[in-house]
């Protein structure tokens, strides 16, 4: 599939335990959970990032909407998100979705953090891969930024060929996010200035 966004890709050796996720906030759920520790191959941390000019909302406003509903940002085509535990619209501290894709790939998560301006996944068990998503928005002189960063290693060592060998799932998974950053972007109102920056540290299983 052509595209027109410019990208701007770019990977660099990591290690850890400095590329490994954020700590799981006191008080969520462990059962079930896919950490980086269960999974196999290296450990990809990585970053998609946009700058939006003339966005007719604030970072607040724009991730209240995507929390409200995910399907509005993400190619249905390519996957859908269904909830499967919570109460409402709004997205809290708890509530478990199952990312459904074509094929063999339906992603269970579980919302481990949400704030005014970023919410949280962690994988569960049966995921492709094994540990954690935030996705964010935030003012930085005077454009708006919106970014979805990833830490994690693949669930197991099959998802670890089809990732990082053979580099499907990959390629699947950089047009996947990188359609969510165009749809945000027309979500705001504003203009993508600059493309999308994807920068990817990965830390090779000692």
């Amino acid at each position: 599939m052509w595209r027109t966004t410019p990208m701007h890709r770019s990977q660099v050796a990591g290690s850890l335990p400095g590329d490994g996720p954020p700590p799981l906030p006191p008080g969520v759920a462990r059962d079930e959970v896919q950490l980086p520790e269960h999974g196999a191959g290296a450990l990809f941390h990585r970053r998609y990032r946009t700058l939006i000019r003339d966005a007719r909302c604030t970072p607040e406003e724009l991730i209240g909407f995507v929390t409200a509903r995910p399907d509005r940002v993400v190619p249905t085509e390519m996957a859908t998100f269904q909830k499967v535990r919570g109460n409402g619209e709004r997205m809290a501290v708890g509530d478990e979705f199952v990312v459904r894709m074509p094929g063999p790939w339906d992603g269970p998560v579980r919302v481990v953090e949400v704030t005014p301006t970023s919410f949280r996944l962690v994988t569960l068990d049966g995921h492709l891969e094994a540990g954690q998503i935030e996705f964010s928005a935030e003012r930085d002189d005077g454009l708006l930024v919106f970014a979805i960063e990833s830490w994690a290693r693949s669930g197991d060592r099959l998802s670890d060929l089809l990732y990082d060998r053979i580099r499907m799932a990959k390629e699947i998974q950089l047009h996947m996010w990188t359609s969510v950053l165009e749809r945000v972007v027309r979500a705001s109102g504003g203009r993508m200035t600059g493309g999308i920056e994807i920068r990817t540290r990965r830390a090779d299983a000692r």
